[in-house]
């Protein structure tokens, strides 16, 4: 079990080149930058809600070379859920996550508690696209996790990836929502609680 702290650590995974920083920094700022510059890692922080209390998504842009193998372990073993992107135009890109997902499986050990999102990026390149969205579905099954194509370019699915992410937490209710105000629902069951009658 993760230690119970303020902070939610979602890794990011991938090869170089495939838009990882570009997803991070498109759902931080809401940011799009046209050149590619490489990652050494990265760390952002975005306010979120866990367990109807406030704390920290802390979102690790990690190296798309494997250059740096004690790092990626620290990454994983401090992880608490992990993206793992390749681009739809290179194939190359998607083998490359393997090693990751196994190097994810021999760190965390049971994997199927652990939200895991497999994301096929550049969706807006549907002319070079190598990699069927059914073969990226179709590995996310083998890999049991969610599956999601995007384009931090046009700003697809970008929202919804995190959002998705942190839906698939089990052991936490964490969420994008912290707008602190709360839904019809949640005020009509604390308006039910401490109501009750006995007959």
């Amino acid at each position: 079990m993760p230690e119970q702290s303020n902070d939610y650590r979602v890794v990011v995974f991938g090869a170089g080149g495939v838009g990882k920083s570009s997803l991070v920094l498109r759902f931080v700022k809401g940011t799009f930058r046209e050149s590619y510059i490489p990652t050494i890692e990265d760390t952002y922080r975005q306010v979120i809600s866990c367990d109807k209390s406030i704390c920290t998504l802390q979102i690790t842009d990690t190296t798309g070379s494997h250059q740096f193998p004690a790092m990626q372990r620290l990454s994983i073993s401090k992880g608490h859920a992990f993206i793992l992107v390749y681009s739809i135009t290179s194939r190359q890109s998607l083998e490359e996550l393997k090693l990751i997902y196994e190097q994810i499986c021999q760190i965390k050990g049971d994997v199927e508690s652990i939200p895991i999102m497999l994301v096929g990026n550049k969706n807006d390149e549907n002319q070079n696209r190598e990699v069927d969205s059914s073969e990226g579905e179709a590995m996310a099954k083998k890999w049991k996790c969610a599956f999601m194509e995007t384009s931090a370019k046009l700003n697809h699915n970008v929202k919804e990836l995190f959002q998705e992410l942190l839906n698939l937490e089990k052991r936490r209710a964490v969420s994008l929502q912290i707008d602190g105000k709360k839904s019809k629902q949640q005020k009509r069951k604390e308006k039910l609680k401490g109501k009750c009658v006995v007959m």
